[in-house]
């Protein structure tokens, strides 16, 4: 990847997220609120805050939907094609890296699908009856963002082998002990 297209993936990035989020602040600004100002979720966000608004907010529940899952799935989607890609690539070089390479990615897919996955649900239905966004949330919270160093720990050579010792040393323990 050239220095150059790096900044333009950069700033782009930066561009929509900075676009997306004054559209929200925008909506929020100038919604009238009534009522409870409570919001039974994790996720202090939009969906929620139009929740509490004193108006028929089908059409502006229906733009947040439509927005931030054009966002979730077009960053999902920009994601898995660069996977795709960097196969693809690895593939046509015959040096022995597409092991390697696939061990990578699939651990880099399997944090992504877990972080997306839960923002995906979250974000196309914003408006759940039952309490599945507060456990989405402590996936996308908590597990996730652990679950990488715990993979490329595991993946590290030196503990491996210490594992391999720890889980000897409790089998060995397990069988003097019976």
């Amino acid at each position: 990847m050239s220095p150059q297209m790096c900044s333009l993936l950069l700033s782009g990035v930066w561009l929509i997220g900075i676009i997306h989020s004054v559209i929200q602040l925008a909506f929020v600004v100038n919604l009238p609120f009534c009522g409870p100002n409570e919001i039974d979720s994790f996720y202090c966000d939009l969906p929620w805050f139009i929740k509490l608004a004193c108006i028929d907010n089908y059409r502006m529940e229906f733009l947040v939907t439509a927005i931030s899952g054009f966002i979730s799935l077009g960053t999902f989607s920009l994601l898995i094609i660069s996977y795709i890609l960097i196969l693809f690539s690895v593939w046509k070089h015959p040096s022995g890296g597409l092991s390697k390479a696939l061990s990578t990615l699939s651990a880099h897919i399997s944090v992504v699908v877990l972080f997306f996955g839960s923002c995906i649900f979250v974000y196309m239905w914003p408006f759940p009856t039952v309490p599945v966004d507060k456990f989405l949330a402590i996936v996308d919270f908590l597990i996730t963002p652990i679950l990488n160093p715990v993979i490329y720990t595991m993946r590290n050579k030196d503990m491996k082998l210490a594992m391999r010792r720890l889980i000897g040393q409790l089998l060995g323990l397990r069988k003097i002990s019976k």
